[in-house]
Order: C-alpha cells, then structure tokens, then sequence
C-alpha cells in the first residue's frame, strides 16, 4: 500500500476506536497511545503509521472477539504478529 493509503486506513481505524470510545467502553487501547501516532501525524513514517495500523487492529478485534479461537480472536492474534513485524522494520531502518 502507498503511504497515502495507510493513512485513510488508519483513519478509518481511529474513527472506530472514537466509536467505542463513545459507546462507554472500558477499553483503553493503552499500547496504540502509546506509540504517540494519530492519521493527522502525516510527517510520520509508513512504517510507523503500518505498525500502528496493527497495533490498533490487535486492540480492535481483541475489544469485540468473544475468545482467542473465534474468528475475530485469530484476526486478533494476527494482527498482534504483524505489529510486531512492522516494529521490527522500523527498528531496523534507524
């Protein structure tokens, strides 16, 4: 995907993470603020922006997976595989 892509993704992910947010969910998404990246943070790398794309997929489908062996709960574990890949590749481009 192209950066500009990743970032309307990302976009999109924020948007749904504001949606629970505001239904009184008690979930906190503590590891994506973390990483102190929002889809305005355009100056940010590709890389980063992917990693927080997966890391915020994991939070996500964590929030509204039943367990680990729903589908949701895979689409969790995945997610959770590839931000730890996409932080490797921003670990080592610096």
């Amino acid at each position: 995907m192209h950066k500009d892509e990743l970032i309307q993704l990302h976009t999109l992910m924020a948007q749904m993470k504001k949606y629970f947010e505001c239904q009184g969910t008690d979930y906190n998404f503590d590891e994506y603020q973390l990483l102190s990246i929002s889809p305005v943070h355009i100056h940010r790398s590709k890389a980063e922006h992917k990693h927080a794309i997966f890391v915020l997929g994991n939070e996500l489908a964590s929030l509204i997976s039943d367990d680990e062996y729903s589908g949701v709960g895979r689409t969790s574990a995945r997610m959770q595989e590839l931000a730890a890949r996409a932080n490797t590749e921003i670990t080592n481009s610096n």
